[in-house]
């Protein structure tokens, strides 16, 4: 049997003045207060060709609906992680085994009223919140957990103390 291959993607640790991280509910989950994997950093693929700062940037764009935000450190490795079995029925997961993400951290250079989930007609958040980055790893699902505990290890020395 063939592995299918990883889908290149991005990932954005987005750290307000405070040294605080943007987490956003996925809509699809709009019971997940206390729910790991309800809420999560934003990240989404990257074009053919596309350049890796561009990919972010424009993530978030169209995930937070706002792009003020400078790339302040890169992670130098692709971390990755495969989709889950209950996830194999995703048409997504019919063309990947899972994703390959280069993760940015980025400050914010807006105002939280720049924050706009509504901009895209079809949102992937219906809520969002400044959180300490030492939160990351409970929030995430299973599978994305290792990766978001690499985070707070990579890009800890930019949060809030």
């Amino acid at each position: 049997m063939k592995l299918l291959p990883y889908r290149p993607n991005v990932g954005a640790v987005l750290f307000n003045p405070a040294g605080l991280v943007l987490v956003a509910r996925r809509a699809d989950m709009p019971n997940a207060e206390g729910r790991a994997g309800g809420w999560q950093l934003p990240q989404g693929g990257v074009d053919e060709g596309e350049d890796l700062r561009v990919a972010v940037l424009r993530e978030l764009a169209e995930e937070i609906g706002t792009g003020q935000a400078e790339i302040i450190a890169e992670h130098p490795e692709w971390l990755t992680y495969d989709f889950p079995p209950e996830l194999q029925r995703m048409r997504m997961a019919q063309k990947y085994r899972g994703q390959r993400q280069r993760w940015f951290a980025l400050r914010f250079t807006g105002q939280d009223s720049d924050i706009r989930l509504d901009a895209d007609p079809h949102p992937e958040f219906d809520a969002w919140r400044w959180a300490r980055i030492e939160e990351l790893p409970e929030l995430a699902v299973n599978f994305k957990r290792a990766i978001y505990e690499e985070l707070v290890r990579e890009f800890g020395r930019f949060a809030a103390r």
